[in-house]
């Protein structure tokens, strides 16, 4: 094949099925082979072979049309996937082939290019959408575990820096519409008809291609942190914790104090390292849902709308004031939060990091049970975010203290501080 130049100047529509004929890769959602499935082809082949709304890379691959128009990327060029095979070998379980249990992730994702050697070989542009490899975590909080006592270097799984060896998996998100439509209890028609408003018109696929089942969505990737012998996280017979954790660059990556997230995140992490060296497995998972699955413009107006506010920042306005910014409290509703724990094979959480009501609801209701649920220590919760942690416990989030009898006393700092 050439690479040096595009296909055609032809712009090529696939807003309707091409005179009645059937697509070459149909796809069998929950079957229990790969092969049985169908592979998912996000991207336009010489053959015509797409059977997927949207395109591989989320987000991203808006830069990757970027890369084409400034001439750096050829846009029929292959990914050579020599040597990116999983460095652990994960599963199948049965809930694979479950279509009602995973509905928002490829379960086969990794395996793509294994599975499907043969018609990549071809030309079939074919594509893994979950990765699985090999690093060490080195975080400051890890090494200061370790220098305090806290946590104790084994030489395998925490070394004598205190850096942490992990396991981890990258997930791209892929829709199974009719899954996705059974879960929220909708339509079809109407959630296909939901996501084509509400992004613009970006996929007309979505209203006039009921025959293309799957949406690559163009939003951001969910990563698993795995602890310990990856086998053990879908062994009943040995102990998991857990913590399900959702996206906040404010505090995860640059500390801020106005909410929990990067020391909720970091205590999840030292208790995961402690099952893992106790025979158990630890796991953490990412979720890209940044500001409430709201966005980062719209977690910043809601602070500065909190701590301008008449009274100042209190647990009582909480809530409400990122839906006077936003329409609604919170938009991540977790039901396809659990497909990734699904996916790994978990049955029995025995320690459960987190105080999310509706985190813990989504999990228990898709089968899956919960021993203990661990909350964020009273020591570890920043000054400033104390409006926050009052303002969950009475929203039902998981306490053992409980929330405060008056909300309005507790207050955080104004931007005036």
């Amino acid at each position: 094949m050439n690479e040096t130049v595009n296909r055609s100047t032809h712009i090529r529509l696939t807003t309707h099925p091409g005179s009645g004929k059937k697509l070459r890769f149909p796809l069998t959602w929950g079957a229990p082979d790969p092969r049985t499935r169908g592979p998912v082809v996000g991207t336009v082949t010489e053959a015509g072979d797409r059977n997927a709304i949207g395109t591989h890379g989320g987000s991203y691959s808006l830069y990757r049309a970027l890369a084409v128009t400034s001439g750096s990327l050829n846009p029929i060029r292959r990914p050579d996937l020599t040597n990116t095979s999983p460095t652990y070998d994960l599963g199948p379980f049965p809930s694979w082939s479950d279509p009602q249990r995973i509905v928002s992730i490829d379960p086969w994702g990794h395996v793509a290019a294994q599975a499907f050697a043969d018609l990549i070989a071809e030309g079939v542009d074919i594509r893994p959408t979950i990765a699985i490899t090999r690093a060490h975590l080195v975080l400051h909080e890890l090494k200061d575990a370790v220098a305090s006592g806290r946590l104790t270097p084994d030489g395998t799984i925490v070394q004598e820096s205190g850096d942490v060896a992990v396991t981890k998996a990258a997930i791209e998100p892929v829709w199974y519409l009719p899954g996705m439509a059974e879960r929220f209890g909708v339509e079809e028609t109407r959630l296909r008809r939901v996501l084509f408003e509400q992004t613009g018109g970006m996929f007309p696929e979505l209203v006039t291609r009921p025959d293309l089942a799957v949406f690559l969505p163009p939003i951001g990737s969910i990563s698993v942190y795995m602890f310990g012998d990856p086998a053990a996280i879908a062994d009943p017979a040995r102990r998991l914790t857990c913590r399900v954790h959702d996206e906040c660059n404010g505090s995860d990556v640059f500390g801020s104090d106005i909410c929990t997230c990067r020391p909720y995140l970091v205590h999840g992490i030292e208790e995961c390292i402690r099952e893992a060296q106790a025979g158990g497995a630890g796991l953490v998972v990412y979720n890209r849902k940044e500001g409430r699955a709201l966005g980062e413009v719209t977690k910043f107006l809601v602070y500065n709308a909190r701590k301008r506010q008449e009274g100042g920042d209190t647990a009582s306005e909480y809530f409400e004031r990122t839906e006077c910014v936003a329409g609604v409290q919170d938009a991540r509703f977790q039901e396809l939060m659990p497909d990734t724990l699904h996916w790994l094979g978990v049955s029995h959480i025995d320690r459960f990091v987190s105080m999310s009501n509706m985190k813990y609801d989504a999990i228990v209701k898709s089968g899956i049970t919960i021993g203990e649920r661990v909350s964020i220590p009273d020591e570890l919760i920043p000054a400033d975010a104390q409006v926050e942690m009052e303002a969950k416990k009475a929203a039902g989030y998981y306490s053992e203290a409980g929330a405060k009898d008056d909300l309005t006393a507790v207050k955080g700092r104004t931007l005036d501080d």
